[in-house]
């Protein structure tokens, strides 16, 4: 393929993301703060780049893979920024999960200097990222979106086209707050089961028959030895971070509070990753919130 791409962010989903991007045939720069990121992906196929900008001279597509808003804005629109640097009709795809005040800005200065933006938050986790089936959940217009496609499909299997610039960022804090609830609400479940004699591997099957089946119990259980190859059953470890997930909850009550909507799930549901994030499980994959009702107290 002769686009270029330049990728920004290689942290545990850029760096499979990009890695698919090469095995597919791109022609990928990359840069991270991290040299050892750099490092691996220059292994597979990857070029290296000094700094962002020098990944994004002279790129056809430029996608970034940051951790919060501040990130984005400084990478595209700081005075040393991107906007600067890129050629008209360039293809910025923002992949990080952030507000959409932050996408809606950078997107409206880019699209100003004829610079081509999307946004587009995935769904899948880190496994996903490695298997190349994310979900991609985007924003923008629809000629960027159709642009986008070819690049986003040799990362994922679904791309859902949100709405405008922004959308993706909604739909996608959505979705993770219903995730969230519904994590806690499983593994309250399961250890009730447990604490009143029930096995939960059997009370899992149970309930995937019943009306409380739900994707957190059907593919990601959090209770140890229920699933194979799950975080709950490798000591939490991979997956989705308990303060990745507190940080989207932020997003989530935030964009509640301007829309002026009722989340009371979902603020509760913050509230529990807070707490289990400051007793020390931030590192910890999000269904590690299942520890938190299986603490016995004295």
């Amino acid at each position: 393929m002769s686009q270029t791409i330049a990728f920004i962010g290689l942290g545990n989903m850029g760096g499979p993301m990009a890695a698919n991007l090469v095995k597919a045939g791109f022609s990928v720069k990359v840069f991270d703060l991290v040299a050892s990121s750099v490092e691996t992906l220059v292994k597979q196929g990857a070029l290296a780049s000094a700094s962002a900008s020098d990944a994004a001279k002279d790129a056809d597509v430029v996608i970034s893979m940051l951790p919060a808003g501040k990130h984005v804005k400084s990478l595209y629109l700081a005075d040393d920024g991107l906007i600067h640097q890129l050629a008209k009709n360039t293809l910025v795809i923002d992949c990080s999960t952030i507000d959409a005040a932050s996408a809606q800005e950078v997107g409206k200065a880019l699209e100003e200097q004829g610079i081509a933006f999307i946004d587009a938050p995935v769904s899948g986790g880190t496994a996903g990222a490695t298997a190349g089936t994310l979900t991609f959940i985007v924003g923008g217009d629809a000629e960027n979106v159709a642009r986008a496609h070819p690049v986003l499909s040799a990362m994922g299997k679904n791309i859902f086209h949100a709405g405008e610039t922004g959308a993706g960022q909604i739909a996608k804090i959505c979705n993770n707050m219903l995730l969230s609830v519904l994590m806690a609400g499983t593994a309250e479940a399961l250890q009730m089961g447990i604490d009143n004699g029930l096995d939960p591997k059997v009370l899992s099957d149970i309930m995937l028959q019943s009306s409380g089946r739900n994707w957190t119990l059907e593919l990601y259980n959090p209770c140890p030895d229920v699933l194979e190859n799950v975080p709950s059953s490798k000591g939490y470890q991979g997956g989705f971070m308990v303060d990745l997930m507190k940080k989207d909850l932020g997003l989530a009550v935030d964009t509640a509070n301007k829309s002026q909507s009722t989340i009371p799930m979902g603020s509760m549901a913050q509230s529990l990753y807070k707490l289990h994030s400051l007793a020390g499980n931030g590192q910890l994959d999000f269904s590690s919130i299942f520890k938190m009702y299986s603490a016995k107290q004295d």
